[in-house]
């Protein structure tokens, strides 16, 4: 910690404050580009959306495939393509959707600094500001660009994120300060010498804050599963095509269509589409609810979350608090009506009051006539303030304002006062005459205590609900807090957190990072945490396996924040606070977070539902070419067979499976997980298919024999991934139910409408071979749902 922050308030009169820029040098500033233009961090521009969803591996794959049908024909066998430029325009207005949503709220959270124009101070949007402009600073204040310090009230700034430096700075004049630094103490104003992509913070963060959904488990995931399937796809798709051509040598056009039809289905081409889908409509709907979603990945982030973090104040309570009583110490040196000025004086010290100070204001607007002489900021690693004050009457004294359990020394008889008053989940401040300076190392010590001012916290009326939601969900929850573990105990006893009756005091916790999780692991509140330990705490429960959450608001949150898998800000809170945060809740709702879990949850368990039909098909597609490429026999389906069959029993039910409601819990490995049932799934149905198709060749004889024997291997491909959709549609509810009978139902109407049988060129002939095709499906569907149960048991959930 750098040494305490002062300054000094000479008696004689100040000079002016410095008045900044005029609006003509603005404007003069703006029209030669000086301007604060930095990267925008919550989405992508729509050039670049547009491009991540037309300029793809797959789209690339299946527009060349698209183009040779359009050469030789039907159009019919070219769907594929008209359902790739539907996905392809379904994806883009979807994110441009949530990008309009992501950009509105980003404005309405951004941070507005204040700059001094003309002399007068102005909020301004972080954009706004020019080279030049002095900005004023205050407690949680983020530094947005470079400059120097040009006024310094006690300035404290942190810049841990930016160097690693743990303790804060003490800013004088002429000192530098970088963009992405932040104010824990005192206040002041500086320069600005760099802006835009030349500050210091742009530089390092450009990257990485831009559009980050492709950082994501999910995102990754699905990455690694196409690599696979390129490297299955293109030894497959080359033997395809040479088998083909040899086997139809007399009909190079049919040979065409059947290598195409046999490479279309090998691309998972609407997985990815539907990742960005369900993304982007979690962000719509996270955005009705006031929500902004900073990095997208965080949605699903925290439906991975095993433990939060919340800190108490803004928190669980409201930020605001009512004085409800002014104690006097037997022996102070003055009395109630002194006290009641003193603190009226402490308050108007302060220009920027921290929430307690506030309540102090409020309560005693009496110190008129007061005169401060020297200031010593609050600190959340101090937990104290003070100045030097003097009387209406010329006497001065030395004053310190804090916790009672930091000023006074153990055993003190007030200290047995503020536990009570802890105990019933109250905030007590102790108010104490200093016989040192300020600037003294050892101002706590010699101190005389004067009175005790005991603050009310105002409860959430959400916070009860959304801890028990929590609770229900098997996410452990940890209260962490500056204040009085007491306290703060009894605050969490009231809205029904277990484990609340048994605080734990952070100054005696264990510094190796072991024994320390051991310890967060049992305990659930912790009180008069530092926001170094904030920090380590979060670290400590992160090495033993958990995924962390932290919700805070204010500046001692932000090192928390920044280190948590996910940080998640109050839209009230610090500028620091909201910078860092990759979720804030704009509403200051605590209550917003199950709705953010429960959007996490529907995007990685139903793209793990969809992921396993996209790959299903895709494994017995590279299957069934394997077969075909070792048999020499012709491939038994032409594209729009598949793209019936996959519109059916994938491409629609998915879309709806995608966006249903989904409440378990997200679970890790999604790859193995996806590959451990898509694999054996995709096996048996191109085994299963395969033998079908072999029987009807054998059944089959003369003109017309190819198109028979299609329609028999249509048929049981058909019903056995009908049943790989019924298994993926569990649990069932009316609406699951409804659906894989109307994707059954519009197979049917193919069968049996003869506009439809000469168009999907599918008509069953005879009635042997269709029903031995139902059988091969129906011993098929035993073998998968046996697989499938083996692997439940083996791997449960």
């Amino acid at each position: 910690m750098s040494d305490p922050a002062q300054t000094t308030t000479e008696e004689s009169v100040p000079p002016a404050p410095h008045t900044g820029l005029t609006s003509s040098q603005v404007a003069e500033r703006v029209a030669r580009g000086e301007v604060n233009d930095v990267p925008v961090r919550s989405s992508r521009s729509t050039s670049e959306i547009v491009r991540a969803n037309v300029f793809t591996r797959f789209n690339a794959i299946i527009g060349v495939l698209f183009l040779i049908i359009l050469v030789v024909g039907p159009i019919q066998d070219g769907l594929f393509g008209f359902v790739i430029v539907a996905n392809t325009a379904i994806g883009i207005v979807q994110e441009l959707r949530a990008k309009k949503t992501l950009d509105s709220l980003a404005v309405i959270g951004e941070a507005r600094p204040t700059v001094r124009r003309d002399g007068a101070p102005a909020a301004v949007p972080t954009g706004g500001i020019v080279l030049g402009d002095l900005i004023e600073l205050g407690p949680g204040d983020k530094c947005v660009v470079d400059g120097e310090v040009l006024e310094a009230d006690g300035l404290e700034i942190d810049e841990s994120l930016l160097t690693g430096e743990a303790d804060p700075v003490l800013k004088k004049p002429g000192d530098p300060v970088m963009s992405g630094s932040f104010v824990v103490a005192g206040g002041g104003a500086f320069t600005a010498t760099k802006v835009g992509r030349a500050a210091y913070a742009a530089q390092l963060a450009e990257e990485a804050s831009r559009f980050t959904l492709v950082h994501s488990e999910l995102r990754t995931g699905i990455s690694r599963i196409l690599k696979y399937v390129t490297w299955m796809m293109v030894p497959t798709a080359i033997g395809l095509i040479i088998s083909q051509l040899v086997v139809q040598d007399h009909d190079w056009k049919e040979a065409v269509r059947r290598m195409v039809a046999g490479i279309v289905p090998m691309v998972p081409e609407g997985l990815v589409l539907l990742t960005s889908v369900a993304f982007a409509i979690g962000v719509i709907r996270l955005g009705r609810k006031q929500c902004l979603v900073q990095e997208l990945p965080a949605i699903e982030g925290l439906a991975r979350v095993d433990t939060v973090c919340l800190d108490k104040t803004g928190t669980l309570t409201e930020g605001g608090m009512d004085v409800t009583e002014l104690r006097v110490l037997p022996g102070a040196p003055a009395d109630e009506g002194y006290v009641r000025q003193v603190l009226g004086a402490l308050g108007e010290s302060d220009p920027r009051p921290n929430a307690s100070l506030q309540a102090i204001i409020d309560a005693y607007p009496d110190g008129s006539g007061w005169r401060c002489t020297e200031a010593l900021p609050f600190s959340s690693a101090r937990k104290y303030s003070g100045a030097a004050l003097n009387s209406p009457d010329a006497e001065s004294g030395n004053w310190l304002l804090g916790a009672p359990d930091v000023l006074l020394p153990t055993g003190d008889p007030a200290l047995a006062a503020v536990e009570d008053l802890n105990a019933q989940g109250l905030r007590v401040l102790l108010l104490a005459r200093a016989e040192r300076d300020l600037d003294d190392p050892g101002v706590t010590e010699e101190l005389r205590p004067t009175a005790l001012v005991v603050l009310e916290q105002r409860l959430r009326s959400d916070a009860a609900d959304t801890l028990r939601y929590f609770a229900e969900q098997k996410v452990s929850a940890k209260v962490i807090s500056g204040d009085n573990a007491v306290s703060v105990g009894a605050v969490a006893a009231k809205l029904g957190l277990p484990g609340a009756d048994a605080p734990v005091d952070a100054r005696r916790l264990p510094a190796e990072r072991t024994e320390m999780a051991g310890v967060l692991d049992k305990g659930a509140v912790f009180g008069r945490v530092t926001p170094q330990q904030k920090r380590e705490m979060v670290a400590a429960l992160q090495s033993r396996g958990h995924t962390v959450a932290m919700t805070g608001d204010g500046v001692n949150d932000v090192l928390a924040l920044k280190d948590a898998d996910i940080g998640v800000s109050m839209g009230s809170g610090s500028e620091a606070t909201r910078a860092v945060a990759q979720i804030v809740l704009l509403n200051n709702s605590f209550a917003g977070l199950p709705s953010v879990v429960a959007e996490g949850r529907r995007v990685i368990g139903n793209i793990t539902r969809v992921a396993t039909l996209f790959l299903t098909k895709t494994v017995y597609s590279v299957l069934l070419a394997i077969l075909v490429v070792c048999t020499r026999v012709p491939y038994p389906f032409l594209p729009r067979h598949l793209t019936l069959l996959s519109t059916l029993t994938i491409g629609v039910p998915a879309f709806f499976l995608a966006l249903a409601p989904n409440k378990e819990r997200a679970k890790p490995h999604f790859v193995r997980r996806v590959m451990r049932y898509s694999v054996p799934a995709g096996l048996i149905a191109g085994v299963a298919t395969f033998a079908a198709y072999l029987l009807a060749r054998s059944h089959y004889s003369g003109p017309g024999a190819l198109d028979a024997e299609t329609s028999a291997a249509t048929l049981t491909l058909f019903l056995i991934s009908m049943w790989v959709l019924a298994i993926i549609a569990r649990p069932y509810t009316w609406w699951r139910v409804a659906l894989v009978l109307a994707m059954g139902a519009g197979f049917l109407v193919v069968l049996v409408v003869p506009a439809f049988q000469r168009f999907f060129a599918l008509k069953l002939v005879g009635t042997t071979m269709p029903w031995a095709a139902v059988a091969i499906a129906a011993v098929a569907a035993l073998v998968l749902e046996v697989a499938w149960r083996a692997l439940a048991r083996r791997f449960p959930a």
